[in-house]
Formats: C-alpha cells, structure tokens, sequence
C-alpha cells in the first residue's frame, strides 16, 4: 500500500456547505437563515423553552409533592466477576476495595451483585447483596457478612 493508493473511509468525509455564494449553491442571499429578525443577527436566537416573552410552560404546571431523590442512598456496586483478583480466604470489605482501586468512593456503603463467577473462597463483608450473588458465594465455598 503506497500513500497515492490511499483514501478515506466512504462517508466520513463532508463536503463544505459554502453559503452566501450566488443562485448554484441554493444557499445564496440569506445564507439559509430568512429575511432579518433575531435568528438571521450574529449570536442571535432563543434558549430552549422559550415562548417569546409569555410565561413558559415549565413555570406554567404547577410544583407539588415530594421527591425523594436528594435523600436516595446510592451503593457503591461491585461484580462477583471484580472479586477474582483476591486471593482464596482473603477478607474483603469497602476499604480492601478502596486500596486495590475496583471501586473510587464509599458513598454509602457496598452492595455486591452477581454478574460473572467467583473462583476464589472469599469472606465478604458488605451492606447489601442480591440474591444471586450470595448463591453464588455460597458455591464458591465464600461466607458473606452483612454489615
């Protein structure tokens, strides 16, 4: 293969939509933008949402009830399949999984899922584990600890 042979990928090259330049590029006078008005000015148009000058939908709809989103407790999540690289009757718990860097905050606490296999007899100290996660600790010849 020699330089001269070589060409881009079909499609990912655009060609330049040259504007303002006579009746042959459709898009002469105007440039593609109408005639004046605050779309066709440099820096011009509106932010989403807006409906010139009348009081917007989302401050329309009335604001009621409760949310419970900011007081959510959100787990710190491990795989089964993550926990390989201990070695067999290793105790693992949020700090060991801090220092190996499989996971980067606490939050607020662990919780282990069951995605993958465990290969390793591991004792397992977390806040939460799904269901098919302790089965499969449990074949594994692993204990789980819930803290």
């Amino acid at each position: 293969m020699k330089l001269h042979n070589m060409h881009p990928q079909e499609g990912s090259t655009h060609k330049r939509k040259i504007v303002g330049r006579g009746p042959g590029s459709g898009l002469g006078k105007t440039s593609g933008k109408g005639h004046k008005g605050q779309n066709a000015r440099s820096g011009g148009g509106v932010r989403p949402g807006f409906e010139g000058g009348q009081l917007p939908l989302f401050r329309r709809i009335p604001k009621r009830g409760f949310s419970n989103a900011r007081f959510k407790k959100v787990y710190a999540t491990v795989n089964l399949s993550d926990l390989n690289v201990f070695n067999d009757g290793d105790v693992i718990d949020i700090n060991t999984l801090l220092e190996k860097g499989i996971i980067k905050k606490e939050l607020c606490g662990l919780k282990i899922l069951g995605n993958g296999t465990l290969e390793k007899k591991l004792t397992i100290k977390a806040k939460k584990f799904t269901e098919t996660a302790k089965e499969k600790i449990e074949k594994s010849g692993g204990k789980i600890e819930v803290i």
